[in-house]
């Protein structure tokens, strides 16, 4: 939280970004989801319920960086069967890998308010780079005095590439679950410092 005189934005490149300082990111305003074709003909959407970023966002924004870490056990896709069979050794096996890990390792490029975020991420103890497609929502102060911006990310990954290779041919061709999965983030951060 900031005090009412230092402002909570600035301008850089046509854009209104927040200040430098440390955000977290707000519990009740964030969705960390993903997408994967079932059987070759829809999508399961889930999401991951518990989840916590830092983000620090630095004089020059594009050295800014995040941090963030997921609790695998918090999976949910709204069947519990399923949750429990994501949850199992078979995929993210929880027990032994309780969190996802991101670790941001820098900005590879940006074009107005859309950034790629380049970083390392972590699954079941294998790590990848991953780019982040990122969308910067906009940034303010809210009626309550705090420091905050918006922001949505998106990425695509081959879970395979991270060990998490179950699955069941299908008899018409094509397997049950597919390799490539969406990941979807959404959230405000809000300042700490």
């Amino acid at each position: 939280m900031s005090s009412s005189t230092e402002s909570a934005t600035r301008s850089w490149e046509g854009l209104t970004i927040p200040a430098p300082g440390t955000y977290l990111l707000d519990q009740a305003h964030k969705r960390v989801g993903f997408v994967a074709r079932h059987m070759m003909v829809s999508k399961v959407r889930g999401q991951f319920r518990e989840a916590e970023a830092t983000i620090t966002v630095t004089e020059n924004p594009l050295e800014s960086a995040v941090s963030a870490t997921i609790s695998t056990g918090s999976i949910d896709t709204g069947a519990t069967d399923r949750d429990n069979h994501l949850r199992s050794g078979d995929f993210l096996e929880v027990e032994q890998f309780p969190t996802l890990e991101y670790r941001s390792t820098g900005v590879k490029s940006h074009s107005g308010n859309e950034f790629v975020l380049t970083g390392d991420l972590t699954i079941k103890g294998v790590t990848r780079q991953v780019d982040l497609e990122v969308e910067f929502e906009g940034a303010g102060r809210s009626p309550f005095g705090q420091d905050l911006f918006g922001f949505t990310a998106t990425t695509e990954i081959d879970r395979e590439e991270f060990g998490l290779t179950w699955n069941v041919a299908l008899e018409t061709g094509g397997v049950l679950v597919s390799k490539k999965i969406k990941i979807e983030i959404e959230g405000e951060a809000i300042r700490q410092a």
